[in-house]
């Protein structure tokens, strides 16, 4: 099974078990505020509808969004339906997703994500379920990033990582994990992260070290970093995402 294919049954659970979670709040719980600055859970589940919309329209080779600041007045439109308006919108925007993930495509093709940013189609399943399994945290009702699998943890963490290498202002980042893998950020020296992973000495610079679900919280900017500990300098402050 193809790692597309893969991603889609995830994004898939994942939408049923954030769905479960939604349909347990009421409409007061909906307009509280959420973990994201500024945004209720309104604000959340209205974003995630649009995201789904959004990716059907990369997968269909359309623009993801018309422009950033229709994106960002569709969320504020969405944001103070109430809890059945929202819930009815989220199944009915992943249905939509769902369904275009079965349709017969190339799914080695190259296409176009926000900012102008460019990625495999086969990205596109794992970047969904990135986005519903952290704004279900984000939505603050019991879900923590300890709840997600180690392989999306992973998996998350790499391309973040990968992500934010040679960010202008970034300092060289070796990031080591509890469990012993090393990966690098940051500014890039030498010797490579491939290198780094096979035993390597690491290159001069900060060394950030945590628990996965710690290290994923600093770089998604969902935790400040107070429990990670770091060598050979301070903890960087990140870029946006």
């Amino acid at each position: 099974m193809s790692d597309h294919v893969r991603d889609l049954a995830s994004v898939r659970e994942a939408t049923s078990r954030l769905l479960t979670a939604v349909d347990a709040l009421d409409n007061a719980a909906v307009a509280e505020p959420s973990r994201l600055p500024g945004w209720s859970r309104g604000h959340v589940l209205a974003h995630l509808s649009r995201n789904a919309d959004a990716l059907v329209n990369v997968l269909s080779g359309l623009p993801m969004y018309a422009s950033a600041d229709e994106r960002d007045a569709d969320i504020e439109r969405d944001a103070p339906r109430a809890l059945d308006e929202q819930a009815a919108d989220l199944r009915e925007s992943a249905e939509r997703f769902r369904l275009k993930g079965t349709e017969d495509a190339d799914w080695a093709r190259t296409v176009e994500l926000r900012n102008g940013v460019k990625d495999s189609a086969a990205n596109v399943p794992f970047r969904r379920l990135c986005e519903v399994e952290l704004h279900h945290v984000d939505l603050g009702i019991g879900y923590e990033l300890e709840d997600l699998s180690e392989e999306l943890t992973q998996r998350e963490i790499n391309f973040l990582a990968r992500r934010f290498r040679d960010q202008p202002g970034l300092p060289p980042v070796l990031i080591k994990q509890d469990d012993g893998r090393m990966i690098s950020t940051g500014a890039v020296l030498s010797p490579s992260v491939e290198e780094i992973e096979e035993g390597a000495v690491p290159p001069l610079g900060v060394v950030v070290r945590g628990r996965q679900a710690d290290l994923l919280g600093w770089l998604a900017g969902r935790r400040d970093g107070g429990s990670l500990t770091v060598d050979r300098g301070t903890l960087p402050a990140l870029p946006p995402l």
